[in-house]
């Protein structure tokens, strides 16, 4: 069979919706080129505007040296990767546990309570600040990490819980029920079927739970007041000054603190594109 041969307005509507598609990716690369730009430089020469310098003449890796020395950055990626790695772990096995529960486990109020669960999604997190605030002021558990990890082991939150659930959704129910009549119990079907089948959506929340708490700043400057305890996040403050503001250490700080999300989204870009588009998708 003779394939249809393309008219000439198909190229140009192709044409023009990829160099729109190049002329947004320019647009929003422009702040990382400009982080990675002037963390090369002295401080005086960001301020340059005539002639703009696009790209320094001589490159002064030096920058890079001072920042991880001058602010403790080493003691702060330490608690930022010890805060990660447990969120990571707690959201992901509390919430595929909690939407394992909603998607195949049959009970009384199960849509009740998932329609509670995501009603949180529309309360906005200023509400709850103070509450939560006196709670972990009561253990006496500021100025320490625990409010930052705990409560990932509490659910993992509403839109991770909805996510898993759609992906169960998706798995075939006769495979629950062969793993039945062999013997296999809730947890043993949870654990050795559905979390195998579910490995793009798994991944997915991880990575959405590393971006969040990785780039989290709002949580650490409420909680946290010690510096040792400080996050890269709050970590970076320590660049600014009462007179002035060492702009390019601050440049050089954030390319640091931003390469390990970028690392991370490009391994997992795959599983993020799969996971979210099988999403709801039933067998």
């Amino acid at each position: 069979m003779q394939k249809k041969k393309k008219d000439v307005p198909y190229y140009v509507r192709r044409c023009a919706f990829y160099l729109g598609v190049i002329l947004l990716a320019t647009v929003c690369t422009i702040p990382l080129y400009w982080m990675v730009r002037s963390s090369f430089m002295k401080n005086t020469e960001i301020y340059s505007m005539r002639p703009f310098i696009f790209w320094p003449k001589e490159m002064l890796w030096d920058n890079y040296i001072k920042a991880w020395n001058s602010a403790d950055f080493p003691r702060y990626t330490l608690n930022t990767v010890i805060i990660v790695i447990s969120c990571m772990a707690g959201t992901v096995l509390t919430a595929s546990m909690a939407a394992y529960a909603f998607s195949r486990i049959k009970w009384k109020g199960k849509k009740l309570c998932f329609a509670l669960i995501l009603s949180t999604m529309m309360l906005p997190s200023s509400v709850t600040l103070i509450p939560q605030f006196l709670i972990w002021r009561n253990f006496d558990l500021v100025d320490t990490l625990w409010p930052l990890i705990l409560p990932s082991f509490f659910g993992g939150g509403a839109f991770n819980i909805f996510l898993l659930r759609q992906f169960f959704l998706g798995i075939p129910t006769e495979l629950d029920d062969a793993a039945k009549i062999d013997g296999a119990r809730s947890m043993q079907i949870f654990f050795r079927i559905i979390l195998p089948l579910s490995k793009s959506a798994v991944v997915v929340v991880a990575l959405f739970t590393f971006l969040n708490c990785w780039n989290d700043f709002f949580g650490p400057i409420i909680y946290l007041n010690s510096k040792e305890n400080f996050t890269i996040a709050i970590g970076l403050l320590q660049f600014r000054g009462d007179y002035g503001t060492k702009w390019n250490l601050l440049m050089a700080a954030s390319t640091l603190a931003v390469a390990p999300c970028i690392l991370v989204y490009l391994f997992g870009q795959k599983y993020l594109v799969e996971g979210i588009a099988l999403t709801g998708m039933k067998a």
